[in-house]
Order: C-alpha cells, then sequence, then structure tokens
C-alpha cells in the first residue's frame, strides 16, 4: 500500500486503509510510507509493519513479489510503475493509460478520504466510511493539556496565514487567561518564534522542533483547540476529535475539510481552488480576518466547555477511551506483531 506522502496524507488515507483491512483480512499489510509516521500507523491500527518510503517510488522489498499492490499515493503513472516494478499479482488503483492500467476514474475536486475509499470500494467490493478517522491516543503525557495549539506553519507559502495575524489571535487569548503554545518542526521554529515575539507569549511558548510526532500528537489529543491551516496538524486534531478552527486557501475545504458534524470550524473565502505549491500567500488564505478567526475560535471553546458541563459523569467518549470501535480489530492485529519485535522485520 503506498502512500509516502505527508502527516495530513497519512491520516486522511485512515479510512481506505480500514476498508482495506476488511477486504483482505489473510494478508499481511504492509504500509509503504515515511518510517517517521510509524507510531501514528500503529495507533491507527491500520497496517501489519511499514516500510521507510518518501514519494512515489518502488518500497524496498523482500520476498516473493505482493499479491496486491495498491496505489494510495496517486493516479500515476509514476506511482503505478513504482509498484508494478514490485511484479504484484494485481494492481489496485485509478485508471492510468500510461501503464495501460483499467480502473475506475479519477475524479478532480473529489475530497480526498473519499477518493480513496471510492478506490477501495470499486476495486476489492469494501466500503469505507470517509469519516473513520479516530485513531488510539499515544500512551505519552501531554506538555500542555487543554492549551490552545497555535501551528503556523505549512508545507508551501501558499497555505500559511500571515504570522503577524497568528500573532494577534494569540495575543488576545492569551490576555483572556487561556494557555498558548506554537507548535511546528525544526525548520518552522523560526517561524514559531516570530508568532510568539510578536504576540508577547515569550519562548517558553513555543515547542516548535522540540517534539517528535508522538509528543506531538499527545499534546494536540489534549488540547482546548487547534488552530492552523490546511495541513497535517489540521487532521491530527481530527483524528483525535479536538475542537480546531482551520483556516483554507489555496485549496477548498470542500476537498479537504475535516469530516462533517465533528467540532471543527472551517473559514474559506475564496471561490476556486489556487495552487498549493505557491510561493506567496493565497488570496482567498489572505482575505480571512483576525476578527474572524477570534470569534471562530471563541465560539469552538465555548462550545467545548458548554459540552463538557453538559455531560454525565459516567459517558465515556470514543476520545477518552482513545479507540474506535472500526480501529479496535486492526489495532490488535498490529500490536500482536509489533509487540513481538516483528512489525519492521523484512
Amino acid at each position: 500500500m503506498l502512500r509516502a506522502l505527508g502527516l495530513g496524507d497519512l491520516l486522511t488515507g485512515v479510512p481506505a486503509l480500514r476498508a482495506l483491512l476488511r477486504a483482505v483480512p489473510e494478508l499481511e499489510l504492509v504500509l509503504a510510507a515515511p518510517e517517521a509516521f510509524t507510531p501514528l500507523v500503529r495507533l491507527a491500527g491500520v497496517a501489519d509493519r511499514v516500510v521507510d518510503t518518501s514519494g512515489p517510488v518502488t518500497p524496498p522489498w523482500w520476498g516473493a513479489p505482493p499479491e496486491l499492490a495498491v496505489d494510495l499515493h496517486g493516479r500515476g503513472p509514476q506511482s503505478h510503475r513504482a509498484l508494478l516494478r514490485l511484479a504484484p499479482r494485481r494492481l489496485v488503483g485509478f485508471a492510468c493509460a500510461e501503464v495501460g492500467h483499467d480502473g475506475p476514474a479519477w475524479r478532480s475536486g473529489e475530497h480526498e478520504r473519499a477518493r480513496w475509499c471510492r478506490l477501495v470500494a470499486e476495486e476489492l467490493g469494501v466500503e469505507g466510511d470517509p469519516d473513520d478517522v479516530l485513531i488510539d491516543q499515544p500512551d505519552r503525557p501531554s506538555t500542555a493539556a487543554g492549551a490552545v495549539v497555535v501551528h503556523p506553519g505549512a508545507s508551501a507559502p501558499a497555505r500559511r496565514w500571515p504570522a503577524e495575524r497568528f500573532a494577534a489571535v494569540a495575543r488576545r487569548l492569551a490576555a483572556e487567561g487561556r494557555t498558548v503554545v506554537v507548535t511546528g518542526d525544526a525548520s518552522e521554529r523560526p517561524l514559531a518564534m516570530d508568532v510568539a515575539r510578536r504576540s508577547g507569549l515569550g519562548e517558553a511558548a513555543v515547542v516548535a522542533g522540540t517534539t517528535d510526532l508522538v509528543s506531538l500528537a499527545a499534546l494536540v489529543a489534549s488540547a482546548g483547540l487547534v488552530l492552523c491551516g490546511d495541513t497535517g496538524v489540521a487532521h491530527l486534531a481530527s483524528a483525535y476529535a479536538v475542537p480546531s478552527v482551520v483556516l483554507f486557501g489555496p485549496v477548498p475545504p470542500s476537498e479537504w475539510d475535516p469530516p462533517a458534524g465533528g467540532p471543527h470550524t472551517v473559514l474559506w473565502n475564496g471561490e476556486a481552488s489556487g495552487d498549493p505549491h505557491g510561493g506567496s500567500v493565497d488570496q482567498a488564505l489572505e482575505a480571512i480576518t483576525v476578527d474572524e478567526v477570534l470569534a471562530a475560535v471563541r465560539a469552538r471553546l465555548a462550545a467545548g466547555r458548554a459540552e463538557r458541563q453538559g455531560r454525565s459523569s459516567d459517558t465515556v467518549s470514543p476520545r477518552a477511551t482513545g479507540l474506535t470501535t472500526s480501529a479496535k480489530p486492526a489495532a490488535r492485529a498490529f500490536s500482536r506483531k509489533w509487540d513481538s519485535g516483528e512489525a519492521n522485520t523484512p
């Protein structure tokens, strides 16, 4: 199963991966993805092992050719050819004339989670639920339980709301007594420090570059709210049903938004899809104002507070248990191999 992309791509692929587990329960499922994501793959329970792969390239492989090679990476031809080099008995993927593969048609503008569930349903006959995104919580305490997590980074400038606006929101939330932490990877630490400086939070509020993926997951899972653009942390908030405010642009929310009915607010002031890899902030994203974001954040925080006050003491939520019903069988199978030391053995 090739999905060697980013964090958000991994998490939006979880519903389709769970459908694959149900479609071929007798087979070992190997996910070709960046090795750094292995802890989240385990928490999601969507594979038996991970082989370290980045991009549409042929995964490292030992032994007999696989029964199935499933392209969850793209529509080809590069990703299709990468898997065909493994000589699988069958390739599952979207139609690609360049390699002579006859599969379902690719639909531009289709929601990412629905797209891959459709592929599995049409090719293997098992329906997936595009909203089946919850994953288990990491066995690690949060460093800032209940905090508002502000994540200003994104992989391309087109998807980064201006730092001074993130800072303005953070400053006002801190003035209202909220604990605010600023996250990011090591490359985003200068941006996070800039947001902290502009907002008056100070360096202590910046955890960017100091957390591994498991620590970040623990922080998000216990957060009071996550504020970010259309990036991987938004999907991590969805995976833990944590309240979030997600700022969209240049890609519309119809293609990447959180599950409907969850504790999430989407802000989008665009009219059409733009270039997600652009070198400057997208106009749709730039059109979102500080006041709009503050209103959405305050409304989400108030809704969360009301929900906590109204929840009976004997009610256990999926977020508290950390596993959805659909995730339990897959997680159990994955842990069995992992605990025996076989999960990443070629």
